[in-house]
């Protein structure tokens, strides 16, 4: 039997760039404690999210890989609790930037670096003024544990992202998330929707989902939380609501989920032969 524990964190988030890295720290340190191997912080974890407006100014916050302080910080956590934290960050890559996701292993290295796909842009996320479309397609990294892929907040509404990183041998699915209300409409409540995407993913893939959000409010945003673990059969195995502060844990039987998803046959029906108008940008 082939089992991992995996972790969700969930957490409100300061503008502060060092009290944010501690807040998430704290976390880490229980989840490890914990028994877990593969933690997920959220989105963009540095500081508030924001995206809400377009401020040049902003741009001041991105940094390289190497020398972002989020990175710099999980890097030397994961090595000391042997883990795997997929951190989520602003990246300046020269003159451009991207919403990336370092892979860092229990080695304290950084195993690739994952630049968001999708970019939203609309009402209090204005993403599109920051970022560049990621530039390194879907990734996923093998690790001792399990092949762990990621996709970044956005990316998590697509089926086409959870399907070709399970196609790539995905084993686990993980989404750092920054979402909470709409600002353009205060009677939309999209919690519901958000998790109902995701645990689609976890049914038609047959593989389990871990996401992670922030709560709390900045600025004219309220943040949701609600991360949750959903198993392969899409079922909840551990779930916060929209106030809760700490950490969700879950063991999965990766063996388990293997049969479960060979019986249901949706990777041998595939037709990829019909969805050639996927590919076609119209």
């Amino acid at each position: 039997m082939t089992e991992v524990t995996v972790a969700a964190l969930q957490l409100a988030l300061s503008d502060d760039v060092d009290t944010n890295i501690a807040a998430v720290s704290e976390l880490v340190r229980e989840a490890a404690a914990e028994g877990a191997q593969v933690i997920l912080p959220p989105e963009l974890f540095e500081g508030h999210y924001f995206c809400q407006v377009e401020d040049e100014g902003l741009f001041a916050r991105a940094r390289p890989t190497d020398r972002h302080p989020a990175v710099l910080a999980m890097r030397k956590l994961a090595e000391e609790l042997k883990v795997h934290i997929p951190t989520s960050f602003f990246e300046a890559d020269g003159p451009h930037h991207y919403n990336s996701l370092a892979m860092i292993g229990p080695d304290g290295k950084v195993a690739g670096v994952y630049r968001k796909s999708h970019i939203p842009d609309g009402p209090g996320y204005e993403e599109k003024f920051y970022f560049r479309p990621g530039n390194t397609g879907f990734k996923v990294w093998p690790t001792d544990h399990a092949t762990l892929g990621v996709g970044i907040c956005w990316d998590q509404w697509y089926p086409e992202t959870a399907r070709t990183m399970m196609l790539m041998g995905a084993e686990l699915l993980f989404y750092p998330t920054a979402i909470g209300n709409e600002p353009h409409d205060p009677d939309l409540d999209t919690s519901r929707l958000w998790r109902r995407a995701m645990i689609g993913h976890a049914v038609s893939n047959v593989v389990p989902v871990i996401a992670s959000n922030r709560i709390g409010t900045e600025g004219a945003m309220t943040f949701y939380g609600h991360s949750f673990i959903a198993d392969e059969r899409g079922d909840l195995v551990a779930e916060f609501g929209a106030s809760e502060t700490g950490v969700l844990t879950a063991t999965l039987d990766l063996d388990r989920v293997k049969r479960h998803r060979a019986a249901f046959g949706f990777f041998r029906d595939r037709r990829p032969d019909l969805y050639g108008r996927l590919a076609q940008d119209i």
